[in-house]
C-alpha cells in the first residue's frame, strides 16, 4: 500500500497542470474559434494582424503593471500618465523643430524620462509616504490628467512638423519582414520583462514582496528599493507604449490613454497573475492583452452587442477574472 502512495506521488506532480497559467491560452483559442464561426473575415491575416498591433499599447504598459502588481502594488495613473507623456514629447518636438533623426531620438529619451519620472513619483510616495498604492495613484491619476489638459488649453497637442510626423510613422505603420513594429516591441518587452522577473534576483524579490513583505525583509529583501523599482519599470513600459502610439494619430488630447489602466490590470488578471500579488506571469498577461483586443475585434464584426459597449465587457471580464481566480485559490 506504502509503495503503491509513493510511487503515485510523483506521477501526480508530474501531471499537476496549473489551469490559471493555460487558462489564458485555452481561452484565446475558444474565443478564435468563435470570432471564426461568427465571422469568416475574422481569420484572415489581415485582420489577425491588426488586432495583435491593435493590442500592443496595452501589453506592453500591462508588462510593466505585471511587475506592480506581482510586488502587491497598483497603478491607476498608467492612463493618465500616458496622456501626459505622449503631450510632452509632441511638444519636445516641436520645440526642437527639426525633422531628423536626432530630433526624434530627443524627443522619445523625453518621453521615457517623463514616464519614468512619474513612476518614480508614485514608487517614492507609496514607499516613504507609507500611503496605500490605491489612494497614491488614484491621486497621480487625477494629477497627470489635469497637467495634460493644462497643456493642451483643453484642446489637442499636435505634431506641426510634416515631415517629422512622416519619418515618424514607420515606428506605428512599418514592418520587418512583414512583421508590424508594434508587435516586435511588445515581444521585446514581454522577452525582456520575463527574463527579469523569471531569472534575475530582483524578479525573485518582487514575488517574495507580494507573497508577504514581513517575510521578505526578514529575508534581506530591500523593501523600499524594490517597490520603488516596480513603479519606474511601469513608468518605463508605459514610455515605451507612447513611444509606439504617438506616430499612429501624431497628437495627444485630454482623453489620451482613458480607461488604459482597466485594460492593463484587466490583462494581467486574465494572464493569471494574482491581483493580491506573490504570482506573476509575464506572458499570460500578454495574452491577456490579445484576449481584450479580439473581445473587441468581434464585436465589431458581429451585430451582438454594440461596439460602444466594448469598455462595460473589459469591466465585466475583470469581475469574472476575479471570480475564477478566487474559485480556483479556494479549490486549492
Amino acid at each position: 500500500m506504502t509503495e503503491t502512495v509513493l510511487r503515485s506521488s510523483p506521477e501526480k506532480r508530474r501531471f499537476n497542470i496549473d489551469m490559471r497559467a493555460l487558462s489564458p491560452f485555452i481561452a484565446l483559442i475558444v474565443l478564435m474559434i468563435a470570432g471564426a464561426l461568427i465571422n469568416p473575415d475574422f481569420l484572415t491575416a489581415s485582420n489577425l494582424l491588426n488586432v495583435v498591433t491593435r493590442s500592443a499599447f496595452i501589453a506592453i504598459i500591462a508588462v510593466g503593471a505585471t511587475f506592480v502588481i506581482s510586488s502587491g502594488g497598483l497603478d491607476l495613473s498608467v492612463g493618465s500618465m500616458a496622456a501626459l507623456t505622449a503631450g510632452l514629447m509632441i511638444l519636445t518636438l516641436n520645440s526642437l523643430g527639426n525633422a531628423d533623426m536626432s530630433t526624434l531620438a530627443l524627443g522619445m529619451l523625453a518621453a521615457i524620462a517623463v514616464s519614468a519620472a512619474c513612476g518614480l513619483a508614485n514608487g517614492l510616495i507609496i514607499t516613504f509616504g507609507r500611503i496605500e498604492p490605491f489612494i497614491v495613484t488614484l491621486g497621480t491619476m487625477g494629477i497627470y490628467r489635469s497637467l495634460v489638459i493644462w497643456l493642451a488649453a483643453g484642446g489637442t497637442i499636435t505634431m506641426r512638423n510634416s515631415d517629422l510626423r512622416e519619418l515618424y510613422r514607420p515606428v506605428y505603420f512599418g514592418d520587418i519582414y512583414g512583421v508590424p513594429v508594434p508587435i516586435i516591441a511588445f515581444l521585446v518587452v514581454a522577452a525582456i520583462g520575463a527574463l527579469i522577473l523569471y531569472r534575475t534576483s530582483f524578479g525573485r524579490h518582487v514575488i517574495a514582496l507580494g507573497s508577504n513583505e514581513d517575510v521578505a525583509r526578514y529575508s534581506g529583501v530591500p523593501i523600499w528599493r524594490v517597490r520603488t523599482l516596480t513603479y519606474i519599470i511601469q513608468g518605463i513600459c508605459v514610455g515605451i507604449a507612447v513611444l509606439v502610439y504617438v506616430p499612429r494619430l501624431g497628437s495627444a488630447t485630454p482623453t489620451t490613454g482613458l480607461l488604459w489602466e482597466l485594460q492593463a490590470i484587466t490583462a494581467v488578471v486574465i494572464g493569471g497573475t494574482a491581483l493580491k500579488g506573490g504570482v506573476g506571469r509575464i506572458w499570460g498577461t500578454v495574452v491577456g492583452a490579445v484576449i481584450l483586443e479580439v473581445v473587441a475585434n468581434i464585436m465589431v464584426l458581429s451585430n451582438f452587442v454594440s461596439e460602444f459597449l466594448v469598455g462595460a465587457v473589459q469591466g465585466a471580464i475583470i469581475i469574472i477574472a476575479m471570480l475564477v481566480q478566487r474559485s480556483v485559490h479556494r479549490g486549492r
